[in-house]
């Protein structure tokens, strides 16, 4: 099919499907007949006679007088004589004519000669009512009367009836019409629609939506609206709306605003299984108008069931200017407030319907080139700072001292985690499923081998300065922790299930084009793996290692070399440096300081290794400059060489 066709046939198709929601089906909303009054020339009148009931209704016409008389209405008791005015198609003796039937409405109305003729005004939405009209005997054909009488658009007869007989069917009409307009998201506007023509002013209840319509008059100065509370609700579980007093402003005229909180909200809910919406949904819209650009925003607050910490949320609002057959959710124009993990506040600057949308992968990341390409420069900087560092602890001729291998363990480690890291992203979308789980396996091993020989840093710092005298374990020991204890979990993890291979972020600037990389599968298993192994060896390592400072801290705090505070600082500095403590603001990643505290890990973190051969190089040039022998009693750039050496007992 070729393109041209194939946009006809889907834009006819559209049309048919927008037309057939108004067409007539097995039980209409709206009843509509019409047909050509065939009359004499004489002075034309409608004769009424309507009441409650829902026996049926009879439409017939003679050369002078058109006659509405049935039981059809929920309130309405009226009857009487309208004078009717001749069309300029008099000469012929035809006018057409309409009667119109809103049952849920409680309203009937005819048009004839270009003019309505109310006959049962709006009683507000009715709970039970008259509807399903089925056509009943007519009378016979006659030289005065109805000709080609129509229902709903369809011809009945082509011939001139006398009258017209339709029989009515008593039913739930709220739900009726809520089962209607659920139907598919192009007619939610039927229930602001329909409410705005019920006339009703504060609260009105249906099946599918709580709405209420506050009067904006002259003295109008902003309004709090409370929407009506389900009876299996608590109130302070139904959203709150503020209407600012700048809508008055941006209104042409004195006009009626429509709060409608919808209880179904299926029918908004998106395609794409990544995001959801939260279970309210809230429309605000005014009579006949469009409101855009508010000077001081429309305030919606949102109580909601708890929402992690993990998953994002946004305060969108629905694009009614696309297709009207797909639900389409904007951030433009909101924003949002987070007051809690059950709370959220959007403040929004237009009308249409407004939601919270959740991403129920974990949530996107604000600044993810920015954070991508600093990642980037601390790896390759650290790759070829640990490479300097190993090469500067061969040399020395001390490398037998235990804290010497700690610190070339360490290396080792960062070594291989930072270079790994560099090329995740690079091999995510280059090699295939099963190569990146391997190379996801090694991420992981190395990050646990990096955070163990930082545990092991903090231990034998520990041990020097509280376990003086006792001798320390021998150096394959601290090899065989810090390599071999990392290898269990990777292992179990790679032969119990699938846990490794391609993970994608997504970036909040563009969820379309996440960032691949070899690591942990974004799956609940591999998620709580990722808290078992990491997450917890992390807590230990930056609670022991806050703790030790503390301990050296109260130490060396009375020595001399203390009160220089040059040495003090890179102490301390290449201390937490060594003991991981900068991993703890992996634990701070929360509002307002979140995009701070996420620019601060990714730098320290991903430039450790520069730090700690910063740190090293510092402290051999403070020691060749305070004259110490490169043979005396401290390892060169231990955690013994500067403030840690016990005083000497005399």
């Amino acid at each position: 099919m070729e393109p041209r066709l194939t946009e006809d046939f889907r834009t006819g198709l559209i049309f048919i499907i927008l037309l057939s929601a108004a067409s007539s089906d097995e039980n209409d909303r709206d009843f509509q007949f019409c047909g050509t009054w065939r009359h004499d020339k004489v002075s034309l009148n409608m004769n009424f006679s309507l009441s409650p009931g829902c026996s049926g209704v009879l439409i017939s016409a003679n050369e002078s007088s058109l006659s509405i008389v049935g039981e059809i209405t929920a309130h309405c008791h009226r009857s009487g004589v309208i004078e009717l005015s001749q069309t300029s198609h008099a000469a012929s003796k035809e006018s057409y004519f309409c009667l119109y039937w809103e049952p849920l409405l409680d309203q009937l109305w005819v048009q004839f000669g270009g003019k309505n003729h109310t006959l049962c005004w709006p009683a507000g939405l009715q709970d039970s009512c008259c509807t399903d009209l089925s056509q009943g005997p007519n009378r016979p054909e006659a030289p005065y009367g109805i000709f080609r009488g129509k229902v709903n658009g369809d011809i009945i007869n082509t011939e001139t009836m006398t009258a017209y007989k339709f029989s009515g069917m008593s039913i739930n009409c709220k739900q009726e019409f809520c089962d209607k307009a659920g139907q598919r998201s192009s007619q939610v506007n039927m229930i602001e629609e329909t409410v705005m023509r019920s006339q009703a002013v504060g609260n009105v209840e249906l099946p599918c939506a709580l709405s209420t319509v506050v009067e904006m008059k002259d003295d109008f100065h902003g309004y709090n609206v409370t929407l009506p509370a389900p009876k299996d609700e608590p109130p302070n579980a139904i959203p709150m709306v503020y209407l600012p007093p700048s809508l008055k402003k941006a209104a042409k005229k004195k006009s009626k605003v429509i709060c409608t909180f919808f209880r179904n909200t299926s029918l908004f809910q998106e395609d794409e299984k990544k995001v959801t919406i939260i279970n309210e949904v809230v429309g605000i819209t005014i009579e006949n108008e469009i409101i855009t650009d508010l000077s001081e925003p429309v305030r919606i607050d949102f109580h909601h069931n708890v929402i992690p910490n993990s998953h994002s949320r946004i305060c969108v609002s629905w694009d009614t200017n696309k297709d009207p057959l797909k639900v389409n959710w904007l951030q433009d124009g909101c924003e949002t407030h987070q007051i809690g993990e059950k709370n959220t506040v959007c403040l929004c600057s237009h009308l249409t319907y407004f939601t919270i949308l959740v991403q129920l992968e974990p949530r996107p990341v604000r600044h993810l080139l920015a954070l991508t390409v600093i990642t980037s420069l601390g790896c390759a900087l650290s790759v070829f700072s640990c490479i300097v560092l190993i090469i500067f602890l061969c040399k020395t001729r001390r490398y037998k001292e235990q804290a010497v291998s700690i610190h070339m363990g360490l290396a080792v480690s960062l070594l291989l985690l930072n270079l790994l890291f560099f090329f995740t992203g690079t091999l995510a979308n280059l090699v295939g499923e099963s190569i990146c789980a391997w190379v996801g396996a090694s991420l992981h091993y190395a990050l646990l081998s990096s955070l163990t020989w930082m545990a092991l840093e903090v231990f034998h710092t520990f041990w020097l300065v509280s376990i003086i005298f006792s001798p320390t374990p021998k150096t394959y020991v601290w090899n065989l922790i810090g390599f071999g204890f990392p290898v269990v979990p990777v292992v179990i993890l790679v032969f119990t299930g699938d846990f490794y291979g391609v993970r994608r972020v997504t970036q909040m600037d563009d969820t379309s084009s996440p960032y691949l990389m070899c690591w942990m599968k974004d799956s609940q298993k591999a998620l709580l793996a990722h808290y078992f192994t990491n997450m917890t060896l992390l807590a230990i390592l930056v609670v022991s290692g806050l703790a030790m400072l503390f301990l050296v801290y109260r130490e060396i705090r009375k020595r001399d070399e203390w009160k220089q505070h040059q040495v003090a600082f890179l102490s301390i500095w290449g201390l937490s440096c060594l003991f991981g403590t900068t991993w703890g603001l992996t634990f701070l990643d929360f509002k307002p300081l979140s995009d701070v505290i996420l620019f601060l890990s990714c730098i320290l973190n991903s430039f450790q290794g520069f730090l700690l051969m910063l740190r090293f190089y510092i402290l051999d040039r403070m020691r060749k400059r305070s004259g110490r022998n490169s043979s005396g009693s401290s390892s060169t750039g231990s955690t013994r060489q500067h403030m840690l050496q016990p005083q000497e007992k005399h």
